[in-house]
């Protein structure tokens, strides 16, 4: 089956290597366009187009792939029978979604109806769920709103972080759009064969009854830790927010990779806590209240103790909690902002 691509992010990466590995053919890879960087005017190329080229695919960069140009007519002239999407980052106006013979087919990294939109695995880690997975459906006009064929869920592990997950759900999404193909190829050999009629379609509602939900974009002012929230909020947002999510010590910014909450700690190390937390837990949110070599830097958050494993002065690499201690020139009773 001939195909074109389109994605984007590293999250496209292993759908886009595993439909070059089979016997499909993939005829065009569409990508967002290069970036400036934020110093300087290097341009930078999306994971996607840097994979392609790799691969010695062709790749295409509309600028607004719902206006006319010469890059989008190029596209829909390519001979595709099929179009996939996995993360492209535009929508796709009707006369795309119309273009091929066996659809355009999205791969969703939610379990729909539940966080639509730009940002599903972050979401999903930030919120606290239990589980997510990948969603394959026919896409229409409505943002993440069509029709599903295939669906994978899976459990979201304490110390799933975006990138840990992501990898996990990249590489289901990749085994499932084979699964697709396959089935369309069965099925299309059906007389009169159509989309709609032949294919077991199911609307999102009738498989799940979750509530409609959005992914928004993550905005700068969420990646700052707020040290009155609870623990597990705290912990959720640094999961979910990896490896961005921030705080300041002395002015200076402080990304916070990998947190442990005192209820996942090895026993031995939570009884050694337990004398800590009792003495210091009417210090304020932030207060640096304990810091072991092996265990982490203690903090206070708003309803419990939370303990930084990893992070990353600015200026420095990532480190474990010691050294960051150590750089960090902490001492205990020294407040995070």
């Amino acid at each position: 089956m001939k195909i074109v691509f389109w994605g984007t992010p590293s999250f496209s990466i292993k759908s886009l290597e595993k439909l070059h590995s089979s016997d499909n053919e993939i005829i065009g890879v569409v990508t967002q366009p290069d970036k400036k960087r934020s110093r300087g005017s290097k341009l930078i190329s999306s994971p996607v187009k840097k994979r392609s080229l790799e691969l010695g695919l062709s790749v295409y960069m509309p600028e607004k792939i719902k206006e006319n140009s010469l890059e989008k007519e190029k596209i829909l002239n390519l001979d595709a029978d099929i179009y996939i999407v996995v993360a492209f980052g535009q929508i796709l106006p009707s006369e795309v979604l119309s273009k091929p013979k066996y659809g355009c087919w999205n791969s969703h990294a939610s379990i729909l109806p539940k966080w639509r939109g730009a940002a599903p695995i972050q979401r999903a880690l930030i919120n606290g769920d239990k589980k997510t997975g990948v969603g394959i459906m026919l896409m229409e006009k409505g943002l993440d709103t069509g029709p599903v064929i295939l669906e994978k869920k899976i459990g979201i592990d304490e110390f799933d972080n975006h990138e840990i997950l992501s990898n996990k759900l990249s590489n289901i999404s990749g085994d499932l759009l084979l699964e697709l193909i396959n089935i369309i190829e069965c099925k299309s050999k059906i007389p009169e064969f159509n989309i709609n009629q032949d294919l077991d379609l199911k609307k999102q509602i009738d498989i799940h009854l979750d509530k409609v939900t959005y992914a928004n974009m993550i905005n700068k002012k969420e990646l700052k830790i707020d040290w009155s929230s609870s623990s597990a909020t705290i912990h959720r947002k640094v999961m979910g927010l990896y490896p961005n999510a921030f705080t300041t010590f002395n002015n200076k910014r402080v990304k916070i990779l990998s947190t442990s909450r005192i209820d996942y700690l090895k026993e031995k190390d939570k009884i050694k806590m337990l004398d800590i937390i009792k003495i210091n837990n009417m210090s304020k949110p932030g207060n640096i209240v304990f810091h072991d070599d092996k265990i982490g830097i203690l903090v206070k958050s708003k309803d419990s103790f939370i303990l930084i494993k990893r992070g990353k002065l600015e200026g420095k690499n990532e480190v474990e909690s010691d050294v960051l201690f150590k750089q960090l020139n902490a001492k205990i009773n020294y407040h995070f902002d």
